[in-house]
């Protein structure tokens, strides 16, 4: 069952790293639809009949970095996962995989706070003088996210010491 999940796990991660550029380059084509979509879902106060197109352009690459992060722990999170699919438990490659998704989490963390007021200031820039604004935000979400980012680096050292030990056993054998 374990490799059915993980199998499942790397082609989810797989699939999210091809369709992610995809919707990111249908959205730098149709800005309005991303223009309409970032309306829906972010919660701060913006004037939205003020910002210009460069405003969602500029915007629209604040978010593609952030997403870029993302993508680049999933990039380590599907190897560790095709690994583990193939049977492969404990090496140091899955160990490193995981350290770097890990890392990569930890990072996405701490950088949300700087996308939403990088946003917020820039989506803000034609409001009136006094009104405009830098919302910067560190919730619960964001401490779950580095306390798994944590975990995931506690595991990826059991994966080590497991490497070892499955090591020393063969050569018991």
């Amino acid at each position: 069952m374990t490799k059915h999940f993980s199998s499942l796990i790397a082609w989810g991660c797989l699939t999210l790293f091809v369709l992610t550029p995809l919707i990111a380059l249908y959205f730098l084509v149709n800005i309005d639809a991303f223009a309409s979509l970032a309306k829906y879902t972010l919660d701060l106060p913006i004037q939205w009949q003020s910002v210009e197109s460069s405003q969602w352009y500029g915007f629209w690459a604040l978010t593609m970095i952030y997403v870029a992060i993302g993508l680049g722990g999933l990039f380590f999170l599907r190897r560790a996962f095709a690994n583990f699919a193939r049977g492969e438990l404990f090496n140091q490659d899955n160990s490193h995989d995981l350290r770097l998704f890990s890392i990569f989490l930890f990072i996405q963390a701490l950088a949300k706070p700087l996308h939403m007021g990088l946003s917020s200031v820039l989506l803000s820039m034609n409001h009136p003088a006094g009104e405009r604004m830098l919302s910067v935000s560190f919730g619960s979400d964001e401490v779950k996210v580095i306390a798994l980012a944590m975990i995931l680096w506690v595991m990826s050292d059991l994966l080590v010491k497991g490497s070892n030990l499955e090591s020393e056993n063969k050569q018991f054998v």
